[in-house]
C-alpha cells in the first residue's frame, strides 16, 4: 500500500500536535499516544508489523519527529485521550499484565487500551486514575514534583498524638527517610494523611515503625481529582474541567 506524500505530511502535522517530544524509544511513543503498552509494542515489532522510514523496526529503537512510522503499512492511529477515575476494591491488583489474576484491566473490562497511573496495593482501596495518556501519567508519577495524594487510614488500635507528630515529621523506611507530610486525626484509630511521594507500601511501613498495623487504607484524592460520589468498584470519566485543572496542577 502506497502512502501519498500529502497524507504523510498531514500525518506528521497531526502527530506533532499530539506529542511535541518524539525523540524517544518507540515503546514509550506508542504508550504516550495511547496505542498500546510497551510490552505490546515489542510484540508488534517482533511480528514485523512496524516500520520506521521504510525499514523494519527493532525493539527499543529510538524515533524522532521526522521519522515515518507505520504499523501494518499504515500511519500510527491517533487515539483520543481517555481519563477515568476508578474506586478500586480491595483484592484487585494494579497491573496491566494479563497473566496476573484479578488485575485491574480484567476487572474493568474497558473496550479501549488504558492503564493505571501508579499503584494501590492489593489490600488497599480507593482512587486510581486510568488513562491512555503516557505523558500525563509520567508527570503524575515524577516524585520530584511533589504531587499530593490523600488517604484515610484505620489502624488496629487507638493512637496518641505523638504518632501524628512522628508520622508527619518523616520516618525511616526502606533505607530512606520519608518526606514530611500532613497528618490529622479523624477518630481514635483513624487518620488522614497527605503524601507527596509514593514509596512501596509507604503508609503501612510508616505505621509499622510505631507499632501499628493498617487494617483499612483508602485513597481519596490525587492532585485535584477526588473520589466523591463513587461507590466501590464504580468509575467515571473525568470532566474537561478536571482534566484541565489536573494538567495545570502538574506544570
Amino acid at each position: 500500500m502506497l502512502i501519498r506524500k500529502k497524507n504523510i505530511k498531514d500525518y506528521r502535522k497531526k502527530l506533532k500536535r499530539k506529542d511535541n517530544n518524539l525523540n524517544m524509544r518507540i515503546n514509550k511513543l506508542f504508550s504516550n499516544l495511547g496505542l498500546c503498552s510497551r510490552m505490546e509494542t515489542n510484540r508488534l515489532i517482533e511480528a514485523n508489523r512496524v516500520t520506521v522510514n521504510g525499514k523494519a523496526c527493532i525493539p527499543g529503537q529510538w524515533v524522532e519527529e521526522s521519522d515515518i512510522i507505520l504499523v501494518d503499512n499504515n500511519p500510527i492511529p491517533i487515539k483520543d485521550k481517555i481519563y477515568i477515575v476508578l474506586n478500586k476494591p480491595t483484592g484487585i491488583i494494579c497491573t496491566a499484565a494479563k497473566e496476573v489474576k484479578n488485575n485491574i484491566i480484567e476487572f474493568m473490562n474497558y473496550p479501549e487500551y488504558i492503564f493505571p497511573v501508579g499503584r494501590l496495593d492489593k489490600e488497599s482501596q480507593g482512587l486510581i486514575l486510568m488513562t491512555n495518556d503516557g505523558k500525563l501519567a509520567n508527570k503524575i508519577l515524577e516524585s520530584e514534583n511533589h504531587h499530593e495524594k490523600e488517604y484515610i487510614v484505620t489502624l488496629d488500635k487507638p493512637f496518641y498524638d505523638d504518632f501524628i507528630l512522628g508520622m508527619s515529621s518523616g520516618v525511616e523506611i526502606c533505607g530512606v527517610k520519608t518526606r514530611p507530610c500532613k497528618v490529622s486525626r479523624v477518630s481514635e484509630d483513624t487518620f488522614k494523611i497527605i503524601l507527596t511521594q509514593g514509596l512501596n507500601k509507604q503508609i503501612r511501613r510508616m505505621s509499622k515503625i510505631f507499632g501499628y498495623t493498617v487494617v483499612r487504607l483508602q485513597r481519596i484524592r490525587i492532585v485535584n481529582i477526588e473520589l466523591k460520589g463513587l461507590d466501590i468498584g464504580q468509575w467515571r470519566n473525568l470532566t474537561k474541567e478536571e482534566v484541565f485543572n489536573l494538567e495545570s496542577g502538574l506544570k
